[in-house]
């Protein structure tokens, strides 16, 4: 038995003994709940998604997330690439389909001191891209002796232990280029921010369609100028702030890496644009979510 169905029954339980009778059900990147959730309840409910709907159960075809919109108060997509995606082919209740972008909290209140460094933050897996950075630092570290590189990093998300071959090779292949790379392992968001901070440059060279971005996000509210793959949501949160890179490949990566060390005028352009124009800041996303729900509410009861 599904454990998330256990869970949302056990809720369930709570929210019906609960005095207050004015609820509103969230449910996150869980659409095969929605039937059950509704069967047992008669309160609105709201439906999150921050991955592709196509790929999940309980929306994958055109049916059932028409299904879904007849039945829930509202959808929130994580951006409007995900947005664009749950609505592909759906004929009617668009109306009932927002974006609300994740937020990242915008810890310096001024611009930060930048350093000679190179960052790439995320899972060491294929979809990352990371290949192409390693490969792309190898000739470019050797011509920039001056130049740090780092990835923050692991094969599963917050265990360092767990590895495999993709993951292994990244490390050997960092461990080649000597001082100048440091491979830190999965970090705490502290050392992260920290990072992010010095960063000159922080590398995003995804070669699947990232539903939203948040490395890109918190890039921008530290002030780094970014270099990324141009797929999925990223293009939202980047916008002209960064360099977009259309199909990525380890000589367009090299070369733009290569461009911004050469350049410190663009390069500290990109760092300011990105501070300046960083929106996505986690308060507003809370207070854009709290509005949705005072008018799903109000109309509701």
């Amino acid at each position: 038995k599904s454990k998330n169905k256990y869970l949302a029954k056990e809720m369930l339980k709570i929210i019906t003994k609960d005095s207050d009778k004015n609820q509103l059900i969230e449910i996150h990147n869980r659409p095969y709940l929605l039937e059950e959730i509704i069967r047992e309840i008669k309160f609105p409910v709201s439906l999150f998604f921050h991955n592709d709907p196509q790929t999940m159960k309980g929306s994958k075809s055109i049916r059932e997330r028409e299904n879904i919109l007849l039945k829930c108060a509202a959808v929130f997509c994580v951006s409007d690439f995900i947005k664009k995606k749950f609505l592909e082919g759906v004929t009617k209740n668009f109306h009932k389909v927002h974006v609300l972008y994740n937020g990242v909290e915008k810890k310096l209140k001024k611009f930060p001191k930048k350093k000679k460094e190179i960052l790439f933050v995320g899972r060491i897996v294929i979809e990352k891209g990371v290949h192409f950075y390693v490969d792309a630092i190898k000739d470019i570290a050797q011509k920039y002796p001056d130049w740090s590189f780092g990835i923050i990093g692991s094969f599963k998300l917050g265990d360092n232990k767990n590895r495999n071959f993709y993951s292994d090779d990244i490390i050997k292949k960092m461990k080649v280029i000597g001082a100048q790379a440091q491979f830190y392992g999965f970090k705490n968001q502290e050392f992260v921010q920290e990072k992010m901070k010095s960063a000159s440059i922080v590398v995003i060279p995804s070669i699947w369609e990232e539903p939203f971005g948040l490395v890109a996000a918190e890039a921008m509210s530290n002030g780094a100028c970014i270099i990324a793959s141009k797929v999925g949501g990223i293009p939202e949160i980047i916008k002209d702030n960064g360099i977009l890179i259309d199909k990525i490949s380890l000589k367009k990566l090299s070369s733009k890496i290569e461009f911004l060390i050469l350049n410190n005028k663009l390069r500290e352009n990109y760092q300011r644009k990105a501070w300046k124009n960083f929106e996505l800041s986690s308060e507003m996303s809370s207070l854009k979510l709290d509005r949705f729900r005072e008018l799903i509410i109000s109309n509701y009861f």
